[in-house]
C-alpha cells in the first residue's frame, strides 16, 4: 500500500517570535507556526537539549488552547505530551507531579461516544457482521473470541444477524477478553438476554486477562465449533517491547523492514494453531512503532490533526463537553506514542501494509470482504451528513477515511 502524503515538515518561516506578534497571527499562519514550534520541540526533546525544548513549550502554549480550533487544540495535547516526556527524565519530579493523578477516563464512556458520533467503528462492524455471516452460513456451532471490544454495537447486531442464518440459528458461544471485570459481566448479562430473546442456544465465557496474558487453554476450543477471532484496535498492544537495544545501540532485528515481536509472533501462532475460519483485524491506519521519536510524532501530528478536524466537523462549538471526552481518549494515545518508550509504549500503530507481511508470515491469506462500495459507502455517508467520510477498497482492505486521509482499515484473514 502506497503511503499517504505527508506535511513538509521542513518549513523555512521567517516568523516572530514575540508573544505580542504571535497572539496576532491569523489562524492559517498560528497552524503552521504551532506545527514548526512542535516539531523543534520533539527535536530538542529527543536530543536532550531541554533549554531549547522549554523555550519552544513557552511559545506553544502562547499560541494553543483547549478551547481554540482543532490545531490550537491538537497542539495542547502534543505539547502536553512532550512536557511528561522531558520531565520523566527527572524521575523524582515526575513521580512527585503524578501523586495526584489524572481523573479517570471514562473509556467505556468515550468509546460508546465515538461509535456514535463518527462511522469508523459502526461501519467496520456492519462489515465484520455480513463478512462473519457469510463464512459462517453453514455452520451449526460456532465460536467467537472477542479480542477485547466489548462493545454491544458490535455484538447485539451480530447475535441478530446470527439468529437469521439460511440454515437455521447456530449454537454460539462468545468469548469476550478484558481487563475490565464489571465491562465483562454487563456484556454477558445483555447478550445472553438477547440470546434468550432470539431463541439461541448461547453461551458467554468472559476472561478477565489483558491480552498480553491470554493463553490457548483459556480459549477452550472445542471440536467441531466454527472458530473466529474479532480484534477492534487492540492487537497492536502485543507489539509493545523493549526496544531499547535496538534504539540505542543500532542493533536491528527487522524481516523485511518490519521489526520482529517476540509477543506478536507467538500469539499469532497460537491463534493459528486453533485453526480459526475467520480473522478479523480492525487497526488504526498510523505508523506509530517508530524507535525513533521524530518520526512517529510527525506521523502523529497528521493522523490526529485529520481526527481532530473531523470532531471538529462532527460536533462544532457546541458539544464542548462531548468534544473533550472525546480529545481526552485521543490525547491519552498521543501521549503514549510521544512520551513513553519500551514495555510502557503499548500504541503502536501500523498501517495495513505491515499487517499483511506479519500475518502472511504467520500463515494467515487476506480474505475477500462483504462490502458493496456505491450502497455501503453512500449509506454512511448520508447516516452521518458529512461528505468528508469515503471509503477506499484496497486489496483486500477496506480504508476508512476523512477528507482522502485513511484512518482505519478493516481487514479479514482466513489460514
Amino acid at each position: 500500500m502506497g503511503s499517504p502524503s505527508k506535511p513538509d515538515v521542513t518549513l523555512s518561516l521567517t516568523l516572530s517570535h514575540s508573544s505580542a506578534c504571535a497572539q496576532s497571527l491569523k489562524a492559517e499562519e498560528r497552524g503552521i507556526r504551532l506545527i514548526k514550534l512542535l516539531l523543534e520541540c520533539a527535536n530538542h526533546a529527543s536530543s536532550g537539549n531541554l533549554h531549547r525544548a522549554d523555550a519552544s513549550l513557552r511559545e506553544i502554549t502562547q499560541l494553543s488552547s483547549v478551547t481554540g480550533d482543532s490545531m490550537q487544540r491538537l497542539a495542547t495535547r502534543f505539547s502536553s505530551a512532550l512536557a511528561i516526556r522531558i520531565v520523566k527524565c527527572r524521575p523524582g519530579i515526575y513521580k512527585a507531579l503524578n501523586q495526584a493523578h489524572k481523573p479517570i477516563l471514562e473509556f467505556e464512556k468515550a468509546r460508546s461516544l465515538f461509535v456514535r458520533t463518527f462511522p469508523y467503528l459502526g461501519f467496520a462492524y456492519t462489515i465484520i457482521a455480513r463478512t462473519l455471516c457469510h463464512a459462517m452460513a453453514s455452520e451449526p456451532a460456532i465460536h467467537i473470541v472477542d479480542l477485547g471490544s466489548g462493545d454491544l454495537k458490535l455484538w447485539v447486531p451480530l447475535l441478530r444477524s446470527l439468529a437469521h442464518l439460511s440454515l437455521g440459528t447456530p449454537r454460539l458461544r462468545v468469548t469476550c477478553v478484558s481487563s475490565n471485570k464489571i465491562a465483562l459481566e454487563n456484556l454477558g448479562r445483555r447478550l445472553l438476554k438477547e440470546a434468550e430473546t432470539l431463541d439461541m442456544p448461547f453461551q458467554f465465557n468472559p476472561l478477565t486477562v489483558s491480552l498480553r496474558d491470554l493463553t490457548k487453554d483459556m480459549l477452550k476450543v472445542r471440536s467441531g465449533e466454527a472458530l473466529a477471532f474479532i480484534s477492534v484496535l487492540n492487537l497492536h498492544i502485543l507489539l509493545a517491547e523493549d526496544d531499547q537495544v535496538e534504539a540505542h545501540f543500532g542493533v536491528s532485528n527487522k524481516s523485511n523492514g518490519i521489526k520482529d515481536c517476540t509477543q506478536m509472533t507467538d500469539f499469532l501462532a497460537m491463534a493459528r494453531s486453533v485453526s480459526p475460519k475467520i480473522v478479523f483485524l480492525v487497526e488504526q491506519e498510523a505508523n506509530h512503532n517508530s524507535n525513533r521519536l521524530a518520526e512517529r510524532f510527525v506521523e502523529g501530528l497528521h493522523y490526529y490533526s485529520a481526527v481532530f478536524d473531523s470532531i471538529d466537523a462532527a460536533l462544532g462549538a457546541t458539544d464542548r463537553e462531548e468534544r473533550i471526552v472525546l480529545e481526552e481518549m485521543f490525547g491519552r494515545e498521543i501521549e503514549n506514542i510521544v512520551a513513553c518508550e519500551g514495555l510502557e509504549r503499548f500504541e503502536r500503530h501500523e498501517r495495513y501494509g505491515r499487517w499483511m507481511i506479519r500475518l502472511t508470515k504467520a500463515g494467515f491469506k487476506p480474505v475477500r470482504l462483504w462490502y458493496n462500495s456505491d450502497e455501503d459507502g453512500k449509506q454512511m455517508v448520508d447516516a452521518f451528513g458529512k461528505d468528508g467520510y469515503k471509503i477506499i477498497a484496497e486489496r483486500s482492505s477496506l480504508m476508512i477515511c476523512w477528507h482522502e486521509r485513511p484512518l482505519y482499515s478493516v481487514t479479514a484473514w482466513i489460514c
